[in-house]
């Protein structure tokens, strides 16, 4: 028996949409065109972009696939069962609607949702109008890494803390970057509270995206530009919840490093997670003190030797076609994600 072949086509050629295919440093695919190519369920059918070189590097690796460098004429003559939405952030609105209203069977949409929670909901409400579903982007939720550390949780005994921070030499906030995103806490930002909700969702037992699990920010170590009061450098968030009593978010925008890592502390173990770090500790008799237990790492967790972060949501997507899966990351998970981040954004103002 044969199994329907999903036809998709990818507005937004650049980085994500398609160039980091070409990185030899990153897990292969890391791109949305590559991640499509490699599944044998989905054939690409169409690119567009306004860049005419990047169109024609698309072209080449995708001869059959028909090229638009006018998001109008993509959205009148191109029809196809999935579009992937992978353009800068200021276009995600636009582009999103328009989407959404050439009613494929799904909408794949990079991270962030949208610039803000306005734009986001407008964008919720095109989608229920018209019934198209939305999976978003946020790619942790589908790696191997991160689904063996939420397994993991059951064995730490109650979570006691969380730590997430990131770390980049791009600024954490500033006004006049609101208009295209450009800045960590929403370009990456969106990565951190995302993580964390979904670490949260597990621990909770929560059905996901159903619940907007942090809320009220206490925020402190916030550093700001000496020449500009209004452009923030580093932050930390602090959260409770009946869940997990320390929670906190911290983003530094004046590292010369990129570092992105979550350490979970429970009562009988541990997890740290990140990019390059994936390690698990779980309570010993103590080799340091008679009578005591110490954390110590568990070698009997098997790591994995890819995440297969990218790969995992196309598969995601192809078997909620299918009918098999609900999809693992949402408009609901990814707008509460923003959500975190508009809430922080207001409390650093």
């Amino acid at each position: 028996m044969s199994r329907k072949i999903y036809t998709a086509s990818i507005i937004g050629t650049g980085r994500i949409g398609f160039t980091l295919g070409f990185d030899k440093k990153r897990e292969q695919p890391a791109s949305h065109a590559f991640a499509l190519k490699a599944n044998p369920r989905i054939k690409i059918v169409a690119g567009c972009d306004t860049d005419s070189g990047r169109l024609a590097e698309f072209k080449k690796h995708f001869p059959e696939a028909a090229c638009y460098s006018d998001s109008k004429d993509f959205f009148e003559k191109n029809k196809s069962d999935i579009i992937t939405v992978a353009v800068n952030e200021d276009s995600h609105l636009d582009i999103a609607l328009k989407a959404i209203r050439a009613r494929p069977l799904l909408v794949i949409l990079e991270k962030p949702v949208a610039l803000n929670m306005s734009q986001a909901r407008r964008i919720k409400k095109e989608a229920e109008k018209y019934s198209v579903p939305v999976l978003v982007n946020h790619e942790r939720r589908f790696a191997v890494d991160y689904n063996l550390a939420a397994d993991y949780l059951l064995k730490i005994g109650d979570v006691q803390s969380i730590d997430a921070r990131l770390y980049s030499g791009l600024r954490v906030y500033s006004p006049k970057d609101e208009e295209s995103g450009a800045y960590s806490l929403l370009h990456d930002g969106t990565h951190l509270a995302d993580i964390v909700l979904f670490f949260l969702e597990r621990i909770s037992e929560s059905q996901t995206g159903t619940k907007r699990l942090l809320k009220n920010p206490v925020i402190t170590g916030i550093a700001r530009d000496k020449k500009d009061r209004k452009i923030i450098r580093n932050f930390s968030a602090h959260y409770a919840t009946k869940a997990v009593p320390d929670i906190t978010l911290s983003i530094s925008g004046r590292s010369r490093f990129f570092g992105f890592e979550i350490d979970i502390t429970g009562t009988e173990g541990r997890i740290k997670i990140g990019n390059g770090i994936l390690e698990f500790y779980s309570r010993q008799e103590s080799k340091l003190y008679t009578g005591f237990y110490s954390l110590e790492k568990d070698k009997t967790v098997e790591l994995p030797k890819k995440t297969l972060y990218f790969s995992n949501m196309i598969s995601n997507a192809v078997d909620f076609l299918d009918s098999k899966a609900e999809l693992k990351s949402t408009l609901d998970t990814g707008m509460n994600a923003l959500a975190v981040l508009e809430d922080i954004k207001n409390a650093l103002m």
